[in-house]
């Protein structure tokens, strides 16, 4: 089906209908529907209550396109993909710009790793060569299998900043721990300071209301690891209208957007200079 947007051959209202796990089937782009991945809990980003940014973004394509508006839940970051590419859906509203599984759109806004720190902390840490962090309570955020870890995790380790490290999980099941943990450590000094994906820590700061300092970290030299991302919108590769449509859908919203980012408290960094004209925007 060729796409320059979605055409309104079935008129339908925006709503937040979803289909159960057992139900999701792979099936070509329908015109008049708009079939979103996204993750059931893991806000700032998506829940099924509609809380998040990508629930707010996805209601506003919706309307825009007078499209009925449905999720694909999936929970499993790494499996995202293979429900998009699978045709389980057509669109997911949170992509690196350089990541080569999909079709990605140009970025509508650029984020990184913060250091988060209380406001009257003694010592304001600016980067990962800072000698104090050798002697500071460290929170990061870990993961449990396949000898990976955060950015954040790995490059401490490389500047030999290893004893001294807080891990928080990645994973929030059972109500035993959960994403605002490590931003609430450090409110409560349980810890000096954390490295924390930008989103997960200006959201956070923001729902509790923690009066929290945020440093974005530099891509770092020793470990050549960037830290800061351009953000785009998915779609398969082959669906080149589609995306297009979606890149249309961006560049007239992008107030829109980035007013959502703020009411969610996502800090942002400047995108390159090259964004706009269709560069890689790393």
């Amino acid at each position: 089906m060729t796409v320059v947007r979605f055409s309104v051959t079935v008129l339908a209202v925006a709503s937040l209908a979803a289909l159960p796990l057992a139900a999701q089937r792979p099936a070509p782009m329908q015109p008049g529907l708009l079939r979103v991945c996204a993750d059931p809990d893991n806000l700032p980003f998506s829940n099924e209550a509609g809380e998040g940014l990508e629930n707010r973004i996805a209601e506003l394509m919706a309307k825009t396109w007078d499209s009925k508006l449905e999720y694909v839940w999936w929970a499993a970051p790494r499996g995202m993909m293979r429900m998009l590419n699978g045709r389980y859906c057509d669109v997911t509203l949170q992509m690196p710009v350089l990541s080569d599984m999909a079709g990605v759109t140009r970025p509508y806004y650029r984020t990184s790793y913060v250091i988060i720190q209380r406001k009257d902390a003694p010592h304001r840490v600016t980067g990962l060569d800072d000698p104090e962090l050798k002697r500071l309570k460290i929170g990061v955020h870990l993961f449990s299998a396949d000898g990976e870890n955060t950015p954040p995790a790995m490059a401490l380790s490389r500047h030999g900043v290893v004893g001294n490290l807080v891990g928080f999980s990645t994973t929030y099941t059972g109500g035993q721990a959960r994403p605002e943990d490590i931003v609430k450590a450090v409110a409560d000094k349980s810890i000096d300071l954390a490295m924390v994906w930008g989103p997960i820590a200006g959201y956070y700061a923001k729902r509790l209301g923690l009066d929290l300092s945020f440093t974005p970290i530099e891509d770092d030299t020793l470990t050549r690891m960037p830290f800061a991302y351009s953000m785009g919108m998915a779609t398969r590769r082959a669906d080149r209208a589609f995306r297009d449509s979606v890149q249309a859908f961006i560049d007239a919203h992008r107030p829109e957007l980035q007013r959502i980012l703020e009411e969610y408290g996502i800090p942002t960094v400047p995108l390159p200079a090259d964004s706009a004209r269709g560069g890689p925007g790393r």
